[in-house]
């Protein structure tokens, strides 16, 4: 299952939220979210995506 980093949570909260609904991160990927300006295209913010297994 994918555990999205939300804008207004950190990495620690999306852990915790992680822990709760009991899996467990196997997998962080980081993906650059870019937006366009009259200057060209910037970098907006990371997406950080969480892979979580099954905890037992």
């Amino acid at each position: 299952m994918k555990f999205e980093v939300a804008e207004n949570e950190t990495i620690a909260e999306c852990l915790a939220r992680m822990k709760k609904e009991g899996f467990t991160p196997v997998k962080r990927m980081e993906k650059p979210i870019f937006h366009e300006t009259d200057k060209g295209i910037e970098v907006l913010r990371q997406q950080i995506i969480f892979v979580g297994k099954k905890i037992d």
